[in-house]
């Protein structure tokens, strides 16, 4: 066999493993990170700090990248038992809404930052709805939502996380605080009620009080409510006509 051949022949097992190490190599060299990731890495678990976003080139075997995503994540905290601060059981359930600002961070600081911020979330909906009242939880939900979001973004902002929103999805009141509350609104639109009546009245004999005291400074004036009276009867199509005759009339026959 010819001396090149026999050197070609010597080299294929070392091209056949430089390929095969290759393939396994190259995948763990690149990595590509979109815009939205960041990596953190790892060399022999020392910490180098974080890349990205684009190309990424590692030395096989000896570093290693934890890929982080930027973009918003949204939570569900379960439905939670809560009990006011006017001892009203309700049922209460909320959504989360964070994102990773420090993604070294995220992965050194905390073990899982999902696990975390969700737990922080249900026992900080817990602790906030306990002290207030039901009406306030009712009427004031935006003040509420406020505060969990200021309290859970504290807590977890060393973790490098942001709580950008809180809001509580939905209270379940009990069906007996259900019925109290409908009989309340009920009983509150029927009082409104009886005051918007009352004030009718009140202007009216207002309004009469004046009327009669104009009519007293001019006599003429009930004449001439006397006559108008008599036209307004006159064009009704009745067969009966009510004269009303002024006591005065009478007047000397009573003295006598």
């Amino acid at each position: 066999m010819p001396e090149p051949i026999s050197f070609l022949v010597k080299l294929v097992p070392w091209a056949v493993a430089l390929f095969i190490l290759g393939s396994i190599a190259l995948p763990n060299m690149m990595r590509i990170l979109r815009e939205y990731e960041r990596g953190v890495i790892f060399r022999l678990g020392k910490l180098l700090g974080e890349k990205g976003p684009g190309l990424i080139l590692l030395i096989p075997f000896v570093d290693r990248m934890v890929k982080m995503d930027l973009r918003v994540v949204t939570i569900d905290v379960a439905k939670q038992e809560v009990m006011t601060r006017d001892n009203v059981p309700v049922s209460v359930d909320a959504v989360v809404y964070f994102r990773v600002i420090d993604s070294v961070s995220a992965v050194v600081k905390v073990e899982n930052f999902l696990k975390a911020t969700s737990l922080i979330a249900q026992t900080t909906l817990r602790s906030v709805l306990g002290q207030a009242e039901l009406d306030e939880l009712l009427a004031h939900r935006d003040k509420i939502n406020h505060k969990l979001q200021e309290i859970i973004d504290r807590q977890t902002d060393p973790w490098g996380i942001k709580v950008t929103a809180v809001e509580v999805k939905d209270v379940a009141l009990p069906d007996g605080m259900k019925r109290a509350m409908a009989k309340q609104a009920e009983a509150e639109r029927e009082r409104r009620a009886k005051i918007v009546n009352a004030e009718g009245e009140f202007q009216a004999a207002e309004k009469m009080v004046q009327a009669g005291q104009m009519i007293s400074q001019e006599p003429i004036a009930l004449q001439l409510r006397f006559l108008q009276t008599m036209r307004e009867i006159s064009s009704e199509h009745n067969t009966t006509t009510f004269l009303p005759v002024p006591i005065d009339l009478f007047a000397p026959f009573i003295k006598k």
